[in-house]
């Protein structure tokens, strides 16, 4: 049974600004029934403290840099049944705003110090601080834990551990980029320094570091996995990526249905599943009536929960906002993020109040009822690398409208004839990014509502898939048994 220690900045339910907690909430339970041993560490952040119980103190963690003073707990969190590792970094992580930025949005400067912290404390522990428990595999997501992975590999150098690592990419655009001056706060042996390390075009890059360092590389779809190999996908890292491509895995992310199952959900209006829906017309007019929208069960309603970037395809949206207009559709948008985008959707719902509803921030309960009360979920981005927001739809009868990229690619049917006729459709893909194509697969979304008996087939279709966590957690255990013999 290996011992592997996951890291990662974010936790559902305690702490979430994105799909990053939703796996690292779901991932330990499913690699424990898979047979792991995992243990978790996460930073000090006021939700996390908030939350730990039969906490106790493990090791004090040295500080690269003169002030301050850190150290690793041990306790437990509510809905994990394992030992979870805090940082514990008053100075670093008890602060307003979510876990990257303040409350105005504004990144603080010091993040390179808080998550390179967070990397050595990973370090830390590798080497056997906690003489109670030592991961074999040290498992980093994201940027954020990118510098666990190069500060095992220094200490592997000096003969302190041999743990191995893992590092997942979900997102290879949002990089952890700080200026090469920060090098002397990360902790690190001065070759570290080095297109051979953290080095990206005279900055600090600490996803790069996770490339580099780490034993074993995953992402969160294959076809993902594929694109950022290439440079229209690779971020200026296609070729370190394609030069890793022996240990680079692709792992499509799972659903934890213990909370993304309409059957079982007690925040939407009526509880429903794939041979009983009829209470999602209940969610829907519910969900008309909480956003001010005409509650008409007729008017096809599409739903958005995603933070409002141009990555998300929302300038598409808005392109085409007439046409989900003019063909009778309501639309929901629930998310936040670029101020113009912000605008565009608040000026859309003054001038249409029956039709466009737009709420700000993440409402994880309002979420679920989108889900539950739209007919279609819209997730057109430009790129996706897994993508749970069409997972979520696919659960709950939402049918997905994508853009053929990514995890979107692997994880949605579109509604061809001939996928039609063999009962595997269960959404609406378009190949090419643009306002043209995006058109075109919202007209099928309408022709196939016109026609409610093959809409309420394919939405059968849709709610019957499963990509629940087995699958994935086996893979990570595959990878993890591999390089704990190494």
């Amino acid at each position: 049974m290996t011992r592997v220690l996951q890291v990662s900045a974010e936790l559902f339910p305690l702490l979430k600004t994105g799909g990053l907690a939703d796996v690292a909430g779901a991932l330990p339970a499913a690699l424990a029934a898979a047979g792991a041993e995992p243990r978790l560490l996460v930073p000090g952040f006021p939700a996390i403290r908030d939350a730990l119980s039969q906490e106790c103190a493990v090791a004090p963690v040295a500080l690269p840099w003169s002030e301050g003073r850190a150290a690793l707990l041990r306790g437990r969190l509510p809905g994990f049944d394992m030992p979870v590792y805090v940082l514990d970094a008053p100075g670093l992580f008890d602060r307003p705003g979510n876990p990257y930025a303040d409350a105005a949005g504004i990144a603080y400067a010091d993040n390179h110090r808080r998550f390179a912290l967070l990397g050595l404390a990973a370090a830390r522990l590798a080497e056997g601080v906690d003489g109670a428990w030592r991961p074999q595999v040290v498992h980093a997501h994201d940027w954020h834990a990118g510098l666990a992975c190069a500060h095992i590999a220094a200490s592997r150098s000096r003969r302190r551990t041999d743990a191995r690592t893992v590092f997942t990419i979900h997102n290879l655009a949002y990089q952890g980029l700080f200026p090469a001056d920060h090098f002397s706060d990360l902790g690190l042996p001065p070759p570290h320094y080095a297109v051979e390390g953290v080095e990206f075009y005279g900055q600090l890059s600490f996803m790069k570091a996770g490339l580099h360092f780490a034993d074993a590389i995953t992402t969160v779809s294959p076809s993902y996995a594929k694109e950022i190999q290439t440079p229209e996908q690779g971020c200026g890292l296609d070729g370190l990526l394609r030069h890793r491509a022996d240990v680079l895995h692709g792992i499509l992310n799972g659903v934890d249905y213990g909370v993304w199952s309409p059957a079982q959900d007690d925040a939407i209006a009526a509880r429903y599943g794939a041979g009983d829906v009829s209470g999602k017309a209940a969610c829907k007019a519910a969900l008309q009536r909480e956003c001010g929208l005409a509650v008409t069960p007729d008017a096809p309603l599409f739903g958005i929960v995603s933070r409002l970037t141009e990555q998300k395809g929302l300038p598409l949206v808005l392109e085409a906002l007439d046409d989900l207009i003019d063909a009778g559709g309501q639309l929901v948008i629930l998310g936040a993020g670029d101020a113009r985008l912000e605008a565009e959707f608040a000026a859309a719902a003054t001038r249409h109040p029956t039709q466009v509803a737009r709420r700000t921030g993440m409402d994880e309960g309002l979420a679920h009822r989108i889900y539950a009360g739209s007919d279609v979920v819209l997730v057109p981005s430009r790129f996706e690398p897994c993508g749970l927001t069409q997972l979520y739809g696919l659960s709950y009868g939402a049918l997905p409208l994508v853009h053929r990229v990514g995890g979107l690619a692997d994880t949605v049917v579109d509604c061809s004839l001939e996928d039609l006729a063999a009962g595997t459709a269960t959404g609406f893909v378009f190949n090419a990014f643009t306002a043209d194509a995006y058109r075109r697969a919202l007209r099928r979304a309408f022709a196939l509502w016109s026609r409610q008996d093959y809409w309420a087939a394919v939405r059968a279709t849709a709610m019957r898939q499963c990509f629940g966590w087995d699958a994935a957690a086996k893979r990570y255990v595959d990878i993890y048994e591999a390089l704990s013999q190494r």
